[in-house]
């Protein structure tokens, strides 16, 4: 069944590169026309040198038009191949497209459930797997009927004999190919599982190899990666070993078809056999003309079979493609109206209900109105549904039951992408992209000037640090900037949001992990980006949400306490019973 839904996607997106395929056909129907010329003249000029006497000087023309044969053969491949390539190509890209913009529609949060590695291999190996089959088998598949039954018309007049004998064993060479790369498929799909879960492997080992090492477990993750990698090596050997298989056996049955021909054609030269030819003698000429198109015959049928592992590559790539198409969107959709007018932002959440599956409540019969220009502070322990919340607000998942107005709009009616142009967003462990300070701050914003860059690092308390630094905001990040440390990453995305300068801004544990002075500054700036704006944060830190004009606290989905910490205290809730338990700095 899989095997089947995968084969019937790669003939749908097949329309892609239907084109370059047919006009592929159609050189090499031309070049199955030129085969036949070819042996026609070589059978000729042999015909005309040994058995007539001819002299050279007469059959000159002949080897010129020869010659002319060969090279137009020679072009009509290099044709074939870049038509493959365009068509291969084409595929691909659209394959690539089609997957950017389906995870995108899956959201950051279905992005955060899955490997990186493995989306990688998606994207990358599992693509690029494609290549094979409609660049060489796709056509290939349409040129093993056409070119044979192109010869077999020009055998047939000559002989019935030998048109019968290729007739009967032509289909023999893919029916074996079928039975011998049944499991072709199989075995690539387990070798792609196989290579994606060393892929992700590998780049836990590589972010994690301090960890590693402090443990003394670095030897042991070599070990594990040495077995992952010997498990793709054995699988690709099986594959090997099936496409081998094939190919020998497929070289075997056309030695056996064309010997057949030369032993009839044998035996008929000698007398023993004077049936086949209606009626005529055999001559030398017609005998190579056979001779000479029989193993013609059957290089579509052999290259076919050469191509068919490409087949079966490509039929267990589409197997972790499609696990990806095949995925339901989370995210909001991106289509809708327009957000606007566009000033201070007013937030009502209204009897949200979201469940994750059929069991686990994340938020239940929500309620929360937030005023343009407040700035809230989302309190609870881990699970009380505040990251839920949040990514609903996001549109990183799309809302279930309930509403959510921002300014009076439906946010499910919303434009996604417009929508987001008005808020910016720093997460608990920013993204920095590989390159410079600068240019990670102006992330932020489509058209960014450097005096916007150095007063957002002004404001988010970036210049504190990048002054130290060789190159100043030009230092570079590294790589998902491991060349800061947690809190400078933390105030790049700080300025981040002030380069953006959206009118609400949704902070996710801003403080988190930071050390004393780096909680100051952040704090100190955080100050001044609710200035004239929304503002919601998630935290679990009760001194940051202190700084809020109203606290909300939230328990297994539910909101149990807003209000300002005076008020909440007053209330003698769940909030004030955390602040007197002495956990009056973290929350559980």
């Amino acid at each position: 069944m899989q095997k089947t839904a995968s084969v019937q996607w790669l003939d749908a997106i097949a329309c892609h590169s239907r084109r370059w395929v047919l006009w592929g056909v159609v050189l090499g129907g031309l070049g199955g026309v030129l085969i036949i010329l070819q042996a026609g003249l070589l059978a000729h000029v042999i015909h005309e040198a040994f058995m007539e006497g001819i002299s050279r000087a007469a059959l000159l023309p002949f080897f010129g038009f020869l010659v002319l044969v060969i090279a137009l053969r020679a072009l009509i491949a290099w044709g074939r191949e870049l038509l493959g390539q365009r068509a291969s190509t084409q595929v691909r890209r659209v394959v690539r497209q089609q997957l950017l913009e389906h995870i995108g529609r899956l959201g950051p949060v279905y992005a955060s459930e899955q490997r990186a590695a493995s989306l990688s291999s998606a994207l990358l190996e599992r693509v690029e797997a494609l290549h094979g089959y409609f660049s060489h088998y796709l056509p290939q598949k349409m040129l093993a009927i056409v070119i044979p039954a192109t010869i077999g018309l020009a055998v047939f007049p000559v002989s019935w004999v030998v048109g019968t004998i290729f007739l009967v064993t032509a289909p023999l060479i893919p029916f074996f190919m079928v039975m011998i790369g049944r499991g072709a498929a199989t075995l690539n799909q387990k070798n792609f599982q196989a290579l994606s879960r060393m892929s992700a492997h590998f780049l836990d080992t590589l972010q994690g190899l301090a960890t590693l090492k402090i443990f003394f477990r670095s030897r042991d993750e070599a070990q594990r990666i040495a077995k992952s990698s010997e498990e793709y090596r054995q699988g690709t050997m099986a594959v090997l070993r099936v496409a081998f298989l094939s190919s020998a056996v497929l070289e075997f049955l056309t030695a056996v078809a064309i010997a057949m021909t030369a032993v009839y054609l044998g035996m008929h030269f000698l007398h023993y056999l004077d049936f086949g030819l209606y009626g005529r003698e055999l001559t030398l000429k017609m005998g190579l003309f056979l001779l000479l198109l029989a193993p013609e015959f059957y290089q579509p049928l052999r290259e076919l079979g050469t191509h068919y592992h490409a087949r079966a590559e490509a039929v267990g790539a589409a197997e972790g493609i499609q696990a990806i198409l095949r995925a339901p969107a989370q995210a909001a959709p991106r289509d809708g109206e327009p957000f606007g007018p566009v000033g201070n932002i007013a937030i009502d959440f209204r009897s949200v209900h979201h469940c994750f599956g059929t069991e686990r409540v994340a938020l239940e019969n929500l309620c929360l109105s937030i005023e343009a220009g407040q700035w809230v502070a989302v309190v609870g322990a881990s699970g009380a549904g505040k990251t839920t919340m949040l990514n609903l607000l996001l549109g990183f998942l799309s809302l279930q039951q309930g509403q959510i107005l921002v300014n009076g709009q439906d946010l499910g009616s919303l434009n996604m992408e417009h929508w987001r142009r008005h808020v910016a967003w720093v997460p608990q462990s920013p993204t920095l992209f590989y390159g410079s300070i600068a240019d990670n701050i102006a992330l932020g914003s489509e058209a960014m000037t450097r005096s916007r860059v150095i007063e957002a690092a002004r404001r988010g308390r970036v210049l504190d640090f990048s002054d130290a630094l060789r190159g100043g905001l030009d230092a570079p990040v590294g790589e998902q900037g491991n060349l800061l440390s947690g809190g400078q990453a933390r105030r790049v995305a700080l300025a981040r949001a002030f380069a953006k300068d959206a009118p609400l801004v949704v902070l996710d544990e801003p403080t988190a992990g930071l050390d004393g002075e780096n909680e100051r500054l952040i704090m100190e700036g955080l100050k001044g980006l609710a200035a004239g704006r929304t503002m919601m944060m998630l935290t679990h830190r009760l001194d940051t949400a202190r700084l809020a004009d109203r606290i909300v606290v939230m328990d297994r989905g539910r909101i149990v306490e807003a209000g300002s910490h005076a008020e909440l205290m007053a209330l003698e809730g769940t909030y004030a019973a955390l602040v007197r338990s002495g956990r009056a700095e973290v929350l559980p």
